[in-house]
Parts: structure tokens; sequence; C-alpha cells
């Protein structure tokens, strides 16, 4: 399932070089700073063999649709079914077990306040 939200982009709207941590951030969910600093945290950590795989990943990576800037409510969540595809499943199971509890007290009451239609229903079943 790698659908255009669920992908790897940069970022160049929110970009510092070439939106990669950005891009990062985005995708993650995380804050672009804490990516920016993990950046040049594996910068000194790897004696700067990080700066080479950066710009290739600036390369590789391509530019986020201008699509997919619009709505930033549906963007958080595409994160959280990036973040955790378990519990968004479990949220939107639970989301449609309230809303069919609520129709089915909806249909009850529509139903014992409406003893034509309770008897066509019983002669139905």
């Amino acid at each position: 399932m790698n659908t255009p939200r669920t992908t790897l982009y940069r970022d160049k709207h929110n970009a510092k070089l070439m939106g990669v941590c950005a891009g990062i951030a985005d995708y993650t969910g995380v804050n672009s700073l804490w990516v920016r600093l993990g950046a040049l945290m594996m910068i000194g950590l790897t004696a700067g063999w990080f700066i080479p795989l950066y710009f290739l990943a600036g390369l590789l990576l391509n530019k986020k649709p201008p699509h997919l800037y619009r709505d930033d409510q549906e963007q958080k969540y595409w994160q959280g079914v990036r973040q955790s595809p378990k519990r968004t499943a479990r949220e939107i199971r639970a989301q449609f077990r309230d809303v069919d509890r609520r129709l089915a007290d909806v249909e009850q009451y529509y139903v014992t306040s409406n003893p034509r239609l309770s008897a066509e229903i019983e002669r139905l079943r």
C-alpha cells in the first residue's frame, strides 16, 4: 500500500537545504527541528559520511506534490497511519461501532414510537 499520502517526499515548502529533513519530519510526524538536530548529530558521529547520503537522498526523493500541502488535518491523519497502523485501525473500528450504536438507538426510538412501522417490520420477519 504505497499511496501518495504514505510516501516519503522532499518537502520543498519547509526546506532549509534540500527538503530531506523536512520531508522526513512530515513523514514521521516529528518536529522538523528534532530531525535536523538528528541529522547534525549523524554528521558528527559518522565523521562526515552522512553528508553524501543526505545529498543522495535529496537527489533520489521526489518533491512533495502540491495537492498534498492543502489539508493539514488529513495530513495529520496519514502521519498517524504511518506511525501506528494498528492503532489507527482500532480507532476507526471504534468510531464505526459508535456510529452503529447511535444508529441502532435512533432506529429503536423511531420503531418504538411508530407502531405501524413496528408491525410492518414484524410481518417481514
